[in-house]
């Protein structure tokens, strides 16, 4: 057997399991937040140990994936009840305060270097990862919170299915580039597969979700609104990472996940995708 056929074996069981466990962690809204409180924690970790490399760059790493995994956990309780006000956040405020203060003391070679990556870790990763419990757990007119897994595992279906669209279509009838100067294997018809793809994938979950006896919030002009807001913003995170790694020099962000490389790789389209999708359904109840 070949390499390139057991890497692709690799691949394929990595990618199934990889599914599976994400589907299963949509199943109990206690799954979810475990599940994603582990994979911001991973992905601040790999993260850390990647920007540490960077000359004269030295961030507190086990304290900065540990501020990013509280304040995942802080949105989440603040979400589903468990905590009021303000007060759960105050120790996330104070680790921040600590990790610019440090620096007073380390004598480290460039510290605003160091606090530019810190923030940047808690901004790219700890607060997008954070809004998927916005988009599981809601609040309704009586005050009552409402449990909705769907909506955030429709974000990973969404990018899912554009991916395997983009490829597909990239690889059949891709001519154009997207995006050459960060992301040279992209297309234009590629994307607009993978978009149209999703987009009949959204008004097939609208159609479903959407019944006499028990309509969903969003209406299917809205689910398909949804998946192409999820679309662009895929798109637009995809290509921020692989700027973020061309920066840095590498190809893959970790090798955590065999033939799929590190979290960052993994999970880059949704950084930007999970937060334009609250955006998205924050404008929606303004009309």
């Amino acid at each position: 057997m070949s390499d390139k056929v057991k890497n692709l074996i690799v691949r394929a069981i990595t990618g199934a399991l990889f599914v599976a466990i994400m589907v299963a962690g949509f199943l109990r809204p206690h799954y979810m937040v475990v599940l994603f409180a582990v994979i911001t924690g991973m992905s601040l970790w790999e993260y850390t140990g990647l920007v540490n490399e960077i000359k004269g760059v030295r961030i507190n790493r086990f304290i900065s994936t540990v501020a990013g995994v509280y304040f995942f956990l802080a949105i989440a309780g603040h979400r589903l009840g468990f905590v009021e006000g303000f007060s759960i956040f105050v120790p996330y405020i104070l680790t921040i305060i600590y990790l610019f203060v440090s620096e007073l003391y380390l004598k480290n070679e460039n510290p605003i270097n160091n606090w530019a990556y810190t923030m940047l870790g808690q901004m790219y990763l700890a607060l997008p990862f954070s809004m998927i419990n916005i988009l599981a757990f809601q609040t309704n007119e009586r005050g009552e919170i409402m449990i909705d897994m769907l909506l955030p595992l429709s974000i990973f279906i969404f990018l899912w299915t554009n991916d395997t669209g983009a490829y597909c279509c990239g690889s059949l009838f891709g001519k154009h580039k997207l995006f050459p100067r960060i992301s040279p294997k992209k297309s234009w018809e590629g994307s607009i597969g993978g978009g149209l793809l999703v987009l009949i994938v959204a008004g097939v979950i609208g159609y479903f979700t959407n019944t006499d006896t028990d309509p969903h919030m969003l209406s299917i002009p809205a689910w398909i609104g949804l998946g192409l807001v999820v679309v662009v913003f895929g798109t637009w995170g995809d290509l921020v990472e692989s700027l973020f790694k061309r920066t840095l020099g590498i190809k893959d962000s970790g090798n955590i996940l065999p033939g799929h490389g590190g979290m960052l790789d993994r999970f880059d389209s949704s950084l930007m995708a999970i937060p334009a999708a609250v955006v998205y359904l924050y404008t929606l109840t303004l009309f």
